[in-house]
């Protein structure tokens, strides 16, 4: 009896949820999906002949995102306002 087991891993969740029209960080990419190498997926993504946009924003907009899901609190000295990260997306 051969039974074969559909794997769902990190990656694959993380892409799906990118081809859903949402946007990810690097540091969502970590806290909501495990994926510990996201240059890794947007390479993998690529390849697959997506689009990939990139935009900066304020660590301050990426953590309300985050805290949709969890709660993710920083440091209270920590300036997430004047802090810019990148956020990606699917181009469609």
């Amino acid at each position: 009896m051969n039974n074969k087991i559909l794997k769902y891993g990190n990656t694959a969740a993380l892409k799906e949820y990118m081809l859903a029209g949402n946007r990810v960080s690097r540091i969502e990419s970590l806290l909501l999906f495990g994926v510990q190498n996201f240059t890794a997926v947007l390479t993998l993504i690529k390849r697959d002949g997506f689009i990939i946009k990139k935009t900066s924003v304020t660590m301050a907009k990426i953590l309300r995102r985050i805290n949709v899901n969890l709660k993710c609190e920083s440091p209270k000295n920590l300036p997430v306002r004047d802090i810019v990260m990148s956020e990606w997306w699917i181009s469609k």
